[in-house]
């Protein structure tokens, strides 16, 4: 009687930690889709091109990138809890920034500046999230990342309908960007309060594990190569947050809701397709997992592209979202394999990925200004091919806890 109370307590604690971890994910993809689908209304707001708009995208990506590399060294000096709130705040300041600059002041240095913080307040906020979304999986002893991952999934659900109905009502770029980062930052501020926060006790007589350097994370094979997949995977993502409203927009001809619709369908199926996750994973395991999505991800970008209509468009926006569930999600699982490297592994696995959105914006920008919108899209198809060869290093180690394939 005595054992069991400690152990429904750790129980209650860990579920508490999982509720609080899909909360803080659902945040995250809230407060990004929030962005997402003011993309073409800021565009017209400043009056820029296909490779203006792609450039200003970047600004976002360079936040971000230059953050990731160092967001494993933070989580591990001030921990997940102190991470996810300064990433909170600092995502809430560049909504309000990028709010400001595109509505009252016009300004293209103002919102690009904007979109850099909020970038970097995301990278930080990922990070942290995902190593304690690790943390909590060992907890339950549950291979649930892709569910936490649906939870971000969600919240660009939630934002993209938002959207929908904001910008058929022609509320400003203030009014809702302004609000999604009150919202955003109230709720991750809240949700930290229940992570785990710490490793859980150690049993009389158990070590504790030895943490590995960034340094070293740097230079291991697997956790390179995984890097790789995941920036393939990150690039099929990255492309539709970024381009898939806009190429329903000027490459359909339809109107700027129905483009947010497009992409609406897209996260709608993504975040089924992270809901069924773990199912998926115990009948077919990991690897055939991620190659059964990045052959979906080909299929639904070439049918997104290639459509002879909107209806057929919007359906291949649906089939591109199942092939992007698991390729992030499963990528941040396999680097945390091991729980003393997680949070180094982490931080190197989602650096690599997220230079996706670097090269991204910015190089779909310039192949829409030659080839047009629709075949620009394309290079999402090669990169998903990409990730369907690489799928095989995400098999875990055989020294990994539980360790299927």
């Amino acid at each position: 009687m005595s054992s069991a109370a400690p152990a429904a307590a750790a129980d209650r604690e860990g579920l508490r930690a999982r509720n609080a971890v899909f909360a803080a994910f659902v945040l995250n993809g809230f407060a990004f889709a929030c962005w997402v689908a003011r993309i073409p209304s800021v565009r017209d707001s400043l009056g820029l091109s296909f490779d203006q708009l792609g450039l200003l995208l970047l600004a976002l990506s360079v936040g971000s990138v230059v953050t990731m590399p160092l967001a494993g060294a933070v989580v591990m000096r001030l921990g997940r809890v102190r991470t996810v709130a300064a990433g909170a705040v600092a995502v809430a300041v560049g909504l309000l920034a990028v709010s400001i600059g595109a509505d009252a002041l016009t300004s293209v240095p103002v919102v690009a500046a904007g979109l850099a913080v909020q970038g970097a307040g995301t990278a930080a906020w990922d990070v942290a999230m995902n190593v304690e979304g690790a943390a909590v999986e060992r907890r339950l002893d549950r291979s649930i990342m892709s569910r936490f991952h649906a939870g971000y999934s969600l919240g660009t659900v939630l934002a993209a309908g938002l959207g929908v109905l904001l910008l058929a009502a022609d509320v400003p770029t203030w009014v809702h960007l302004g609000g999604a980062a009150v919202l955003a930052l109230a709720g991750a501020l809240l949700a930290v309060r229940s992570f785990l926060g710490a490793p859980a006790a150690l049993e009389p007589g158990q070590e504790a594990p030895r943490s590995i350097s960034l340094r070293t994370a740097w230079r291991e094979p697997r956790t390179l190569l995984l890097g790789l997949m995941v920036l393939c995977m990150a690039f099929v993502e990255g492309t539709a947050n970024d381009w898939l409203a806009v190429g329903v927009v000027d490459g359909y001809g339809a109107a700027e809701e129905v483009g947010v619709a497009g992409f609406a369908a897209f996260v709608v199926f993504m975040t089924v397709g992270r809901l069924l996750g773990p199912v998926v994973l115990e009948r077919t395991g990991r690897v055939a997992a991620l190659r059964g999505c990045a052959a979906l991800a080909v299929a639904g970008v070439l049918v997104f592209a290639l459509a002879p209509s909107v209806p057929v468009a919007v359906a291949g926006a649906a089939l591109w979202g199942v092939g992007t569930a698991l390729g992030f999600p499963l990528g941040m699982s396999a680097a945390a394999d091991d729980e003393a490297g997680a949070a180094a592994r982490v931080s190197v696995v989602s650096s690599v990925g997220y230079a996706a959105f670097l090269a991204g914006p910015p190089l779909l920008g310039l192949l829409a200004e030659h080839v047009g919108i629709l075949d620009a899209l394309l290079a999402a198809a090669v990169a998903a091919a990409i990730a369907l060869v690489l799928s095989g290093v995400a098999r875990p180690p055989a020294t990994a806890p539980g360790s299927s394939s």
